[in-house]
């Protein structure tokens, strides 16, 4: 009886939500954008052009491995233990190799999309290393054994190196493996990394080359310069290891931030050893370490070397050097450390003097900057063309991972940061840098697909794979998705309904510069006009920006110094453009209220735009001029309200709260007591009180904004959504409502406002409705989803975890289903529910997963994009130079690998056994087929028994026919070939005439001196 009551209190007459039964609210999981938990690993395939990167597994989510290609291309592999971690990731041809937190190798197919084996190893890996070329993953044990696994077969290799160090200090117990590499152009030998120091290890002739120990003596500062032990002698812990793209040196990090350099053609010398600031820190005298001492005198900590890349541009004797870490605690300036080294010299006719020099004095050293408090831990290097050197061959391009788990790319080797837009998946945006906040909205299809912003950028990062291909529906409102960054970038793009997406890119706001300054700009509130293209954007700091879609005419040419924002008044900043943009949305008018963060905003169809700030204060803009036509309290209407109140327990003598508004809406209806409709704007403050104003033409041309009244509801006001009475479509204020009301359009409409304890309906402004109140837990987020176009029902989701649909107007519940395994209930008030029957909500504090509520209870579907390109193949790898060649050195071809790692006795590879089966099974086939006729034969002869003598002469004369015709056969046969040899006699013939007339005109000629 409770819900026929308030069909008839709410204003309503129809059932809005006719013909939705409860089987049909029922969830379908439709995709995933983001990343579920930290990132802990990267890889880069140049050659595929792919990016994989390893997250961690945590509260939030699993481990597991994305794999990202161009535009929309993603695909998820799981990893196989509960528990695991990404902790490295390479790529190997088709494959893709995971190492994990819980020791195991894990061998994906980029072909099939899938798990080939997995692998659980006999030990603690630390270290492992792969080459394009080779089916073997090189694997070093906490114990300084070397195994090697073969991914083909899909087992541990025969091969092993035992600790090799032992050799040096037979003492050594805890000798952990902490780098392996091929040597870059022999691929027989191969640079070991012990804690205690490195290895040359050759394949050929199965021993330990050279070792190289890094000893500091007295007397020498080192690489952290600590006074206290500068009387000891010191063996630094070793850290990272790598070659010179040429293989004649190679170079060693430490723990106290030592870089080493050394020999490997000559008696292995030490030939530098040096910090990021300081040159000659192991000999005794030295001066101390630049920047050792604090202000305050107290010893300043140096980072340990985290990663460090030599890198070589198209020549490989042109090198550079990567460095994470090794930097001051005390740096002003974090960030990856370049040493651009220019040429290496002739090492044949260099000097020793001359090679110290060379290390001593780089051509240029910088620091590429990172985002201040975090510190670059890892990086992964972007190669334009091969994946061998270490794939550290002429990059473009530097994708950083920092401390705090957020993603950082820059151009090589300049060190501009790249923005993410369009060259990257939009699921890494939102850990490049963190994500914020999210809102959406509809825009048309038409409307979308020329929303396409040209910008300058470079060459494209990520080029692999195909996206398959999605049902078509075209003909509905996209679902537009705006995300919020930490470095106040806001991204516009299309999250789809599990469709085919026609305009995939990404279009890109730059906060900072429209606000005119780059520190402090924290993104609030969004709101977009689906049907003008309008986008305003609310900030921390009380400013107010509108965006609009157009042209910049300068393009390519840096703005001049932007001017002060006024305060209280408009500021045009349509000057404030990225000069890379060529076409987007561009600034237009700013706001300064310094009244407090914008707690609420709202960018209407028609022109006008208000927003709330946490001061108190509301603003009204009308963008035609643009001018501000409104600006007051809300202390001014919720004071004295009129009409009824629906809150409970209100009681005076109570000091006031503190209040602002939380949502914004505009409308097109009658009010209660009028018999015309009107442009209304509906706001609601945080302590439930919820205001209406007329917006009215004025004769001066402009519009005026008048109070009418107000109510008061029982909590903050969460969500508000204007409703026609008569169809349950949205009375919202559109184009074409507005045009109409000169016509004299009338709307007969109710407004739907939801508390997270109670839903209300009724006739604005002062009317009281119906409500209905939530008794045993709280609303988080709502929104009004329509049926198939032809139905209407409200979708909230609550803090029990559960996703509820109420009747419109009977509030009564249809379903509920729970959620809580996909969704994170602590961030449901995030969440967003679109007029589509959509709910994006977060599963992480960096993902986002699309929801259909009229479903039929799918789970999330496995992506069917494709990855591997069978047709980009892998450069040959680099070989000995000739000289080497000539001098004696052997070449090991990856074959010769084969035999060495695995014997000759290796199983043979998957494919040979598929392959194998194969023709095995189609052997079984045929000899099917074959005794299949054979019985066919002998019935048939069986059958023809019975024909007496007849059958037996027809028999004898087909077969006398048949050899005749054969004989006939090789007549013909014969006879074509006695006329090739006639043929060939004639022309013999022809031949020997023309060289011997040749021959008598020569000597004829000869004779006469011709």
């Amino acid at each position: 009886m409770a819900h026929l009551l308030r069909g008839k209190q709410s204003g309503i007459q129809n059932d809005l939500s006719a013909g939705i039964l409860p089987d049909f609210f029922n969830p379908d999981d439709l995709a995933r954008f983001g990343i579920n938990s930290q990132v802990s690993c990267l890889a880069y395939d140049p050659v595929q052009s792919l990016l994989a990167v390893g997250t961690k597994s945590s509260q939030y989510g699993p481990g597991q491995i994305y794999v990202f290609g161009r535009q929309r291309v993603q695909v998820t592999l799981p990893l196989l233990r509960s528990g695991a971690s990404a902790v490295t990731l390479l790529f190997v041809a088709e494959k893709l190799v995971c190492l994990t937190s819980k020791h195991e190798i894990s061998v994906y197919s980029l072909e099939l999309r899938k798990l080939l084996a997995s692998h659980s190893l006999p030990g603690v890996v630390t270290a492992m290393c792969t080459d394009p070329m080779l089916d073997y993953a090189l694997l070093g044990l906490q114990t300084g054994e070397l195994l090697a696994y073969d991914l083909d077969r899909q087992t541990l290799a025969p091969f092993r190196i035992p600790n090799l160090w032992l050799q040096v200090d037979p003492k050594a117990r805890t000798c952990a493996i902490v780098a392996l590499q091929y040597h870059p152009r022999d691929i027989g030998t191969l640079l070991i990394g012990y804690t205690h120091g490195a290895v040359i290890y050759s394949f050929k002739l199965a021993k330990a080359m050279r070792f190289f120990q890094y000893e500091i003596p007295r007397g020498a500062p080192g690489g952290d310069g600590d006074p206290a032990t500068m009387n000891v002698i010191r063996r630094p812990r070793l850290m990272q290891a790598t070659w010179h793209p040429t293989g004649t040196f190679i170079m060693t990090g430490y723990d106290e931030s030592s870089i080493v350099f050394w020999d490997t053609l000559k008696d292995g010398r030490m030939i530098m050893a040096r910090t990021l600031t300081d040159t000659n820190i192991a000999n005794p005298g030295a001066p101390m370490a630049t920047n050792s001492m604090s202000d305050a005198g107290m010893m300043a900590v140096k980072e340990p070397l985290f990663r460090v890349a030599w890198c070589a541009n198209q020549d490989p004797e042109d090198t550079a050097i990567v460095i994470a870490g090794g930097q001051s605690t005390k740096s002003p300036m974090k960030g990856l450390t370049l040493f651009e080294m220019s040429r290496t010299p002739v090492y044949a006719t260099s000097t020793w003097e001359s090679l110290i020099r060379y290390f001593d004095s780089p051509k240029r050293q910088r620091v590429l900057p990172t985002p201040p408090g975090a510190e670059v831990v890892d990086f992964c290097l972007i190669p334009r063309s091969t994946p061998h050197f270490a794939g550290a061959h002429d990059p473009l391009a530097i994708v950083a991972l920092l401390s705090s788990g957020e993603l950082l790319t820059l151009t090589f080797p300049s060190g501009m940061p790249i923005s993410p837009t369009n060259q990257l998946h939009p699921s890494l945006t939102f850990v490049h840098p963190y994500l914020k906040h999210i809102n959406a909205a509809q825009v048309s299809r038409e409307r979308w697909l020329g929303m396409t912003e040209r910008r300058q950028q470079g060459p494209p990062i990520l080029r692999g794979g195909v996206e398959a291909a999605g049902r078509i529906r075209r003909h509905e409102s996209r679902n537009i998705i705006q995300t919020t960054h930490a470095d106040g970038v806001v991204r516009l793009w299309d999250v789809g309904h599990g469709d085919e997406i026609e305009n995939d890119k990404v279009v890109q706001v730059d906060v900072q510069r429209a606000v005119g300054h780059f520190d402090n700009v924290e993104v609030t509130q969004t709101s977009l006009a689906g049907a003008s293209g309008e986008l305003a954007v609310g900030l921390r700091g009380g400013e107010l920006i509108v965006f609009r879609w157009g042209s910049n005419k300068s393009t390519g040419r840096e703005p001049s110094a932007p001017g002060p924002n006024q305060v209280g008044a408009l500021t045009n900043v349509s000057d404030r453009i990225e000069p890379s943009l060529s076409e987007g949305l561009i600034p237009a008018t700013l706001l300064d209220q310094r009244d407090g963060p914008v707690t609420a905003v709202n960018m209407s169809d028609v022109g006008f735009v208000a927003a709330g700030f946490e001061g108190g204060s509301v603003v009204v803009i009308d963008m035609r001029g643009p001018a501000i036509i409104y600006s007051a309290s809300v202390h001014d209407f919720s004071k004295g309200h009129k009409g009824g109140s629906s809150r409970r327990g209100a009681g005076g003598g109570v000091a006031p709260k503190p209040e602002w508004a939380t949502q914004i809406e505009f409308s097109v209806m009658m009010l209660d007591g009028d018999d015309y409709s009107s442009i209304l704007l509906h706001i609601g403050t945080n302590i439930g009180h919820l205001g209406t104003f007329k917006i009215l033409p004025d004769p001066s041309g402009r519009y005026t904004v008048q109070y009418v009244g107000s109510v008061a509801l029982d909590n903050r006001i969460m969500y508000m959504a204007p409703i026609n009475a008569d169809s349950g479509k949205p009375a919202s204020a559109s184009q074409s409502a507005v045009s109409s009301l000169r016509a004299g359009l009338r709307v007969h409409g109710v407004l739907l406002a939801v508390t997270p304890t109670s839903i209300h309906i009724f006739r604005p402004a002062t009317a009281k409705g119906a409500h209905k109140s939530f008794d045993s837990f709280f609303c988080d987020a709502a929104g009004i989803a329509r049926y198939q176009d032809q139905s209407q029902a409200l979708i909230g989701l609550f803090g029990d975890g559960n996703a509820r649909a109420y009747s419109l107007p009977p509030l009564r519940e249809i379903a509920s289903r729970n959620l809580t395994n996909i969704l994170d209930v602590r961030r449901q008030s995030d969440a967003v529910i679109t007029p589509t029957g959509h709910i994006l909500g977060f599963t992480g504090p960096s993902e986002l997963a699309l929801l259909n509520i009229w479903g039929v209870g799918e789970p999330l579907p496995r992506s069917q994009d494709r990855l591997f390109n069978p047709e980009a193949l892998i450069p040959p790898r680099p070989t000995i130079s000739t000289v080497q060649w000539v001098t004696g050195t052997q070449y090991i071809t990856p074959a010769d690998m084969d035999v060495l790692i695995s014997g000759p006795d290796r199983p043979p590879s998957q494919r040979m056994i598929a392959q194998q089966a194969a023709e095995a099974e189609e052997a079984r086939r045929a000899g099917r087929a074959g005794a299949s006729r054979q019985a066919t034969a002998a019935a048939n002869a069986a059958a023809g028994g019975g024909l007496s003598e007849e059958g037996y002469w027809a028999y004898m004369q087909r077969q006398v026919q048949e050899r005749t015709e054969k004989l006939g056969l090789v007549g013909d046969s014969m006879e074509n070939l006695e006329q090739n040899s006639a043929s060939w006699a004639e022309e013999a013939s022809k031949f020997v005439g023309r060289q011997k007339r040749g021959l008598v005109t020569g000597l004829v000629k000869a004779k006469f001196g011709l």
